[in-house]
């Protein structure tokens, strides 16, 4: 936990766009998973939603400039 922490302090928007993304995907692949995408569907699909979660974690670092 202690690594986890460190690693926030240190990257802050990292880990927020990690953590996003992960949660991003896990909601992609229970809404879909039943719909019959092929593989590179599927890799489209998570790329575009990691950079979704990329866009949407730098957009609310704009916050943290103006502190």
């Amino acid at each position: 936990m202690k690594t986890l922490q460190h690693l926030y302090d240190r990257h802050p928007n990292l880990v927020m766009w990690a953590a996003l993304a992960l949660g991003m995907v896990a909601i992609l692949l229970a809404a879909a998973r039943n719909v019959g995408f092929t593989a590179s569907q599927w890799a489209a699909l998570v790329a575009a939603t990691v950079a979704l979660a990329g866009l949407c974690a730098w957009i609310i670092s704009w916050e943290d400039d103006h502190e």
